[in-house]
């Protein structure tokens, strides 16, 4: 048996109301909820984990139970959000909010970027730990507050791999020298360039690597160049789109694709791997 399990990293949103975030999704807000949880001002107010989350009764505001906003329901126009007058958009009591580590209290922190975050909690390996997954495929400018529904498909996308590479790590550490993943597995995505700056397509590729030393393998349905002239093995499909596509062009390595003359792939292809360069927009 080659493969155990399929995954499938696509665009679909990762979370459908505000209250879904990046850390909830890659679960690095329970260690941060637990840092502020052990802080002294904390216990000698008797406040747990929970207090620091805006999802369940306890430290949250109760006014707009933890959304920061409330919504006004008029008769015949829509419904309008307005930002809780009780906790100003914070979400939180203001008891809660006076708990601070370094200085910040959970609000504040909700409201740094993964980059600001990274150095922030750069003594507690078991934040930065999960962080640095979304620093990696190019997500470090993301607050960590941030509403999941406000997402991009592609952002959605490496936001579902950055919480792959969380477990791929971990077997690797596991394994030692071998570093291997204990199940064989598939991951296929779908225009994961999407939107990306050069330096994050960069950073997606390190991505990628990472899964394949752990022994996984990967499908990527793509057209950035970047990403197809680093691949072992590429199937064109085309030779367009539409009704004027759907067939196979060719298959092999990138080198072999290049040399296709039947191939738009391959032509632009040709001039990337000869060092000369194509703009994606060229393609």
């Amino acid at each position: 048996q080659f493969i155990e399990e399929v995954v499938l990293v696509d665009q679909s949103p990762i979370g459908r109301t505000p209250r879904s975030n990046p850390v909830t999704y890659i679960k690095a807000f329970d260690a941060i909820r637990e840092l502020f949880a052990s802080l002294p001002e904390a216990k000698k107010r008797g406040f747990g984990a929970g207090h620091f989350s805006f999802n369940i009764p306890g430290g949250r505001c109760e006014t707009c139970q933890g959304d920061g906003t409330v919504t006004v329901e008029m008769q015949f126009l829509a419904d309008v959000e307005l930002i809780c007058e009780e906790c100003k958009g914070t979400r939180y009591k203001p008891t809660v909010l006076e708990v601070r580590y370094r200085g910040k209290n959970i609000h504040e922190v909700l409201n740094l970027t993964v980059k600001e975050a990274l150095k922030f909690f750069a003594e507690v390996p078991k934040i930065t730990d999960k962080l640095r997954s979304l620093e990696e495929v190019g997500l470090g400018y993301l607050r960590l507050g941030q509403s999941a529904t406000t997402l991009s498909g592609g952002e959605a996308q490496r936001m579902k791999l950055a919480a792959h590479l969380q477990p791929a790590a971990r077997e690797v550490s596991r394994s030692g020298s071998e570093g291997r993943l204990k199940r064989r597995l598939l991951y296929i995505f779908d225009e994961p360039t999407t939107g990306l700056h050069f330096d994050d397509v960069s950073k997606l590729l390190t991505a990628f690597r990472r899964l394949i030393e752990a022994g996984g393998s990967i499908v990527v349905i793509e057209h950035n160049l970047e990403v197809i002239k680093t691949a072992d093995w590429v199937i064109d499909l085309g030779p367009e789109g539409g009704d004027r596509g759907g067939n196979l062009v060719g298959f092999g390595p990138p080198e072999a694709i290049a040399e296709l003359e039947n191939s738009y792939t391959g032509q632009y292809l040709k001039q990337v791997l000869n060092g000369n360069g194509v703009r994606n927009g060229d393609q």
